[in-house]
């Protein structure tokens, strides 16, 4: 005689108050993580050379509207303007793009060690900028005067858009994509991106390789508005359709098959994510180099505190990220006073251990 087996789990009720107190805890992170981005923008508008507080950088802002003198001098509010604001602004755009890209690029392989620069996506974009910096000015001069300032953003686009596209396809056979082969697939294609900006650097005269050895370490020392204007958009534009993708994410976390069953067009999803992480990631590494593990630490570490919703978890990763590479940027401005650290170095020291504990710890956090 067969006899009912008995319930085992939480009740229907009771997973509901459950994730409904998961949902109103994401919620409240993100209003905490805006006001850290509030707070560390200002903090990085009031740090360097210039003794302005953060309180008399927004006295002046407001002064005009409230017919006061601000207290900023001529020489501080040129520091606070043209200097500092589209340097926190390119910081705040290139964080919370790198942070989208990894909780897309770990929700769509399933992976939380899927990130640009691991998989090898941000060197191919620096392929893309390098061979524009070196070639520029001579057999790829056409290009650049047709595309002006958006030539850097376009061909280190089309360099993470092709290596983004030819990992999914040494990674995927038969419909599957293999993880396993994905990570090595990205190692490789890594290593081959390094060798072929290795000749160009080779090729290049003593000012382009000043310029590249700095670039390639990460940093945001030549921000401006020209660069805010060149790829803020892209990577703008990309941040507000990111909401877009966190139902077919949610979908895919189950699997490809289940996701079908759901109703996702997969393929079509894939492709559509594999552009939008390879246009965000172009643009960031165009105007900053490479800045790594910012894309596998923010979405990881939220993942833990808020769940792996990505109607969440997207938000409040473009948050955390600009606030992470604002704080790393103002310590890279402050720890060698008055040179200053490549950033790439800053998120290097923090991510590198991160990431080590992931790799120790993979066993218990591969449920995204």
């Amino acid at each position: 005689m067969l006899q009912r087996a008995p319930a085992s789990g939480r009740s229907r009720p009771t997973r509901q108050i459950a994730e409904g107190d998961r949902s109103q805890r994401a919620r409240a992170s993100i209003v905490v993580l805006l006001g850290l981005l509030c707070a560390t923008f200002l903090f990085s508008l009031a740090t360097g050379a210039s003794d302005a507080s953060a309180l008399a950088v927004v006295k002046s802002w407001i002064a005009p509207f409230l017919g006061i003198e601000p207290e900023l001098s001529q020489r501080d509010h040129i520091i606070i303007n043209d200097i500092r604001l589209p340097r926190a602004a390119m910081g705040i755009l290139v964080g919370a793009g790198l942070a989208v890209c990894g909780a897309v690029m770990q929700g769509l392989f399933r992976n939380p060690l899927a990130d640009p620069g691991i998989v090898g996506v941000s060197s191919g974009a620096a392929l893309g900028a390098v061979s524009m910096i070196v070639l520029g000015p001579t057999i790829l001069a056409p290009l650049a005067t047709l595309a002006g300032i958006y030539a850097l953003p376009l061909a280190a686009f089309v360099g993470g858009l092709l290596t983004t596209l030819l990992l999914y396809r040494v990674s995927t056979r038969h419909g599957m994509t293999s993880v396993a082969t994905m990570l090595l697939a990205g190692i490789a294609l890594a290593a081959l991106a390094g060798a072929a900006t290795g000749i160009l650097i080779f090729l290049a005269d003593d000012q382009q390789l000043r310029d590249l050895t700095f670039w390639s370490l990460g940093s945001l020392a030549g921000a401006n508005w020209t660069k805010v204007f060149a790829a803020g958009p892209i990577i703008l534009v990309i941040l507000v359709v990111s909401p877009l993708l966190a139902s077919g994410l949610n979908a895919m976390t189950l699997g490809e098959a289940a996701a079908r069953h759901m109703g996702l067009s997969v393929q079509r999803f894939k492709v559509m994510a594999i552009i939008f992480v390879a246009a965000a990631t172009g643009a960031a590494v165009a105007v900053s180099g490479i800045i790594g593990f910012v894309g596998i630490v923010v979405p990881h570490l939220l993942r833990l505190l808020i769940g792996p919703d990505h109607r969440f978890l997207l938000p409040a990763s473009a948050l955390l990220g600009a606030s992470m590479l604002l704080a790393a940027d103002a310590a890279a401005r402050t720890i060698v006073a008055p040179a200053e650290l490549p950033i790439g170095i800053i998120t290097a020291l923090v991510g590198s251990p991160f990431f080590l504990w992931i790799l120790l710890n993979r066993r218990g956090v591969l449920d995204l």
